[in-house]
């Protein structure tokens, strides 16, 4: 399974990127050609939603059906508890991973759909002001 995790986390390094690329002042000559790159990126990167859905539901069977060391009658050795404290500790850097990722898809989408939005208002400004 660390394929996947890695994949994820490169996906949501690359969506910082994007998103810090588009909020930097001072690209204009670039940002045209970065819009148009990030939304021909934006719907294969929608595939995250569905991918980190599924590995949620990794995390919650691994949790449902794990080792369970907090019981009175269970007979854990210390490796078995430290075992499941470094479970508990990846599952929770693993949400935190699928959280990050759906957040910055969202922040892409939402800046991208904004600057898309000013750029076609910016140009109805300069058509207005050339009529008159």
């Amino acid at each position: 399974m660390a394929i996947e995790w890695i994949m994820l986390g490169y996906a949501t390094a690359a969506e910082a990127i994007m998103v810090l690329l588009l909020t930097i002042p001072g690209l204009g000559p670039l940002r045209t050609g970065l819009i148009s790159v990030i939304r021909n990126l934006l719907k294969p990167f929608l595939s995250i939603v569905p991918f980190s859905l599924f590995l949620f539901m990794d995390i919650y069977w691994k949790y449902e059906h794990g080792l369970d060391c907090e019981s009175s009658d269970s007979s854990c050795t210390p490796t078995d508890h430290l075992r499941q404290q470094k479970s508990i500790m990846k599952s929770q850097r693993n949400l935190l991973l699928i959280i990050t990722a759906l957040v910055f898809y969202w922040l892409l989408f939402s800046v991208t759909r904004l600057v898309i939005t000013i750029e076609q208002l910016n140009a109805r400004i300069e058509k207005l002001k050339n009529r008159d």
